[in-house]
């Protein structure tokens, strides 16, 4: 199951939604809480679990444009926001949504983010958002990406980056040798440049005080046990295939942590809200 795919994302969602942090959550419903309006640009939208997760923080009109560069997955997510809705009317240019109250409307772009995101900040939304993709990317890239929302006064909004913190349970020996061969696998090229991987939040908020905003973070963990065993399960598999694909972890090694029975992990994350200080 690819880390991309419809199946991977469906499975996470739930973990996800789980895990934001309510305090990060709280300061991004303050920030519009006077506005009757707000546009939205969603970077790696995926099946658009970020818009069903973020739309209650935001005023009840909405506008979202969402980005991806696979294509198929837009479609995958009209049909997924359009079940999610309370109402909903499909287009050729987008959707108009119905939910709590809220009318939300959203538009599909495919882009190549390492370099088109620039210009998609070029008629600026309002907020900028992702959710469990900037420990895909470069520090070049979040350090452009900072700098063209920073100079367009756009506020932003990141959860579930990954932190590098992770406890199986049971924990094993091995954990630590799979982590660290997990963690040089991070660090490839994802289509962003060579990934910062569980760096990423630190450049985040590192990159947004630089250039004049007040950050705010907290954790976004995920604590599985036996009732994600299905997510338990393809996160062990998805460990291993990158483990295997990194090398300097024998297959011995790798069989014997596949095969232990895990009833729970640990996984961190982190949520990060960066403003205008003024």
């Amino acid at each position: 199951m690819s880390e991309f795919s419809p199946e991977w994302l469906d499975l996470r969602e739930p973990a996800d939604r789980r895990a934001r942090s309510g305090d990060v959550a709280n300061a991004v419903s303050a920030r519009f809480a006077l506005r009757d309006e707000v546009s939205v640009l969603d970077l790696g939208s995926g099946t658009g679990s970020n818009l069903r997760a973020t739309a209650p923080l935001l005023p009840n009109r909405q506008r979202w444009k969402l980005v991806d560069h696979d294509a198929s997955l837009h479609e995958v997510a009209k049909t997924r926001l359009a079940a999610w809705a309370d109402a909903a009317e499909i287009s050729d240019d987008g959707l108009r949504l119905r939910k709590d109250g809220r009318d939300i409307d959203v538009t599909f772009t495919v882009a190549e983010l390492a370099s088109e995101t620039n210009s998609l900040v070029d008629e600026p939304p309002n907020l900028v958002t992702a959710s469990a993709f900037f420990d895909l990317a470069s520090e070049d890239y979040i350090r452009a990406l900072a700098k063209a929302v920073a100079e367009r006064r756009i506020a932003f909004y990141a959860t579930l980056t990954y932190n590098g913190q992770r406890r199986w349970t049971p924990h094993r020996p091995a954990d630590n040798q799979m982590a660290s061969a997990f963690h040089r696998h991070q660090l490839r090229d994802k289509g962003l440049g060579l990934a910062v991987g569980p760096m990423a939040p630190a450049h985040l908020a590192d990159q947004f005080r630089l250039n004049g905003y007040s950050v705010i973070e907290d954790d976004s963990n995920w604590r599985l046990d036996r009732n994600d065993r299905m997510l338990i399960e393809e996160l062990v598999r998805g460990h291993a295939v990158a483990v295997s694909e990194v090398g300097g972890v024998d297959a011995k090694t790798i069989v014997d942590w596949i095969n232990v029975s895990r009833s729970g992990v640990a996984i961190g994350h982190t949520d990060t809200f960066a403003a205008p200080a003024s």
